[in-house]
């Protein structure tokens, strides 16, 4: 089992060094879903949730989070980013919404932890825009789909 970087010989938290690491494109895909009642996904389908475009400020908030993990998550790094695209997908069979993060950069770190962070704060966003008609929404399913570049090359989840 590898060791875990963010501690240090004496067992204390730290930010990892990564001054010594290449400069490489660097990419991470991650993936999340937002189950609910069927009634709740069909308004944010037909647009008419009481607070609006539930998918479109969901969309920002992802965005927003990825630009920010750095001031949520203690020992990100702050990063550059090039590129967050965000798309969500209404799973109506299941009664949810799904949202996928992809998240790039050009640095000597990796993004896993901005695409996880854009999902998690889209499906929160719509937990927040939909909790007073469905207090019952859970999230599920938040993990890395892949990841690209840097010294451990390309990473792809296997499928659940």
């Amino acid at each position: 089992m590898k060791k875990l970087t963010h501690f240090d010989a004496r067992g204390q938290a730290r930010m990892v060094d990564i001054a010594g690491k290449g400069v490489t494109h660097r990419v991470a895909r991650a993936s999340g879903r937002i189950r609910m009642r069927p009634a709740t996904l069909k308004r944010i389908a037909a647009g008419s949730a009481r607070k609006g475009d539930v998918l479109g400020v969901a969309r920002i908030a992802a965005i927003q989070a990825a630009k920010r993990t750095a001031d949520l998550i203690p020992l990100a790094h702050p990063l550059a980013l090039t590129h967050v695209g965000v798309d969500f997908v209404l799973e109506r069979k299941a009664g949810a919404v799904r949202c996928e993060a992809t998240v790039a950069t050009t640095g000597r770190t990796g993004v896993e932890m901005e695409a996880l962070t854009a999902v998690a704060a889209g499906l929160l966003t719509i937990y927040d825009m939909c909790k007073a008609a469905d207090r019952g929404m859970r999230l599920e399913s938040i993990r890395l789909l892949e990841k690209k570049g840097g010294r451990s090359g390309h990473w792809i989840a296997k499928a659940r």
